[in-house]
């Protein structure tokens, strides 16, 4: 699967939009060159868990384009994964679709970002386009039946966020989620990309995004409804 990442559209009139997004501000933000005090607490979360002893964890992006793919295409491709990935000591955890958009992201644990293209190329020959190694939240996430799924992905670029200031955010989209029923399953930090990706169950992609607003005003660049599968 070698084509995918975050097309989206978000939102309409008076709604949040991507010229917002840099409106927050993370309470220990890393930037490259330069020596900061820190403000935060004395108590700071602890940073996100990364994958196991022996493997690192990967989320890589497809982008297929509008139309060129299906749930029942993606869902066979993902199962050629499976049959192969033992042969390259990977594991693939699970992966997001957005059908419309035609894009696809898969998560998985691997030995090296080479043995998860590996995999993909063995098993029917489509590699991403971009495969980024990630800190996860947590690794126990269960999206509820019939709730919609959003992932969304803040850029905030290389050295310009730490692991720490991303685990602080998210503590305050936890407290801020419940007046928009929103539930914020997991998410992921690639540190040398400085990008973030969100996992949400919510009602509309709108609910989403106002979480982060109240939250700490970090808004993402892209948000999408995806549907996931393992």
């Amino acid at each position: 699967m070698r084509n995918l990442i975050i097309v989206f559209g978000v939102l309409a009139s008076g709604l949040i939009g991507c010229s917002q997004q840099r409106e927050g501000r993370l309470e220990t933000p890393q930037v490259a060159g330069v020596n900061q005090t820190s403000s935060a607490p004395a108590t700071s979360p602890a940073p996100p868990a990364n994958a196991t002893a022996t493997n690192k964890l990967f989320l890589d992006v497809h982008e297929l384009g509008p139309g060129k793919v299906t749930a029942a295409a993606v869902a066979g491709a993902h199962q050629k994964d499976l049959a192969v990935q033992a042969k390259y000591g990977v594991d693939l955890k699970a992966y997001w679709l957005d059908e419309k958009a035609g894009k696809i992201f898969c998560l998985a644990e691997a030995p090296s970002a080479e043995a998860l293209n590996h995999v993909h190329r063995d098993a029917h020959g489509l590699l991403a386009s971009q495969i980024m190694e990630v800190l996860a939240d947590n690794d126990q996430w269960q999206p509820a039946p019939g709730m919609k799924l959003f992932l969304d992905v803040h850029h905030f670029g290389k050295g310009k966020v730490n692991a720490q200031a991303v685990a602080g955010a998210h503590q305050k989209d936890l407290a801020a989620q419940a007046k928009h029923a929103v539930k914020y399953l997991n998410y992921w930090f690639d540190a040398e990309s400085g990008t973030v990706m969100c996992l949400t169950e919510a009602p509309s992609a709108e609910a989403s995004l106002a979480v982060h607003q109240e939250a700490h005003g970090l808004m993402p660049d892209t948000i999408e409804e995806v549907t996931e599968g393992r």
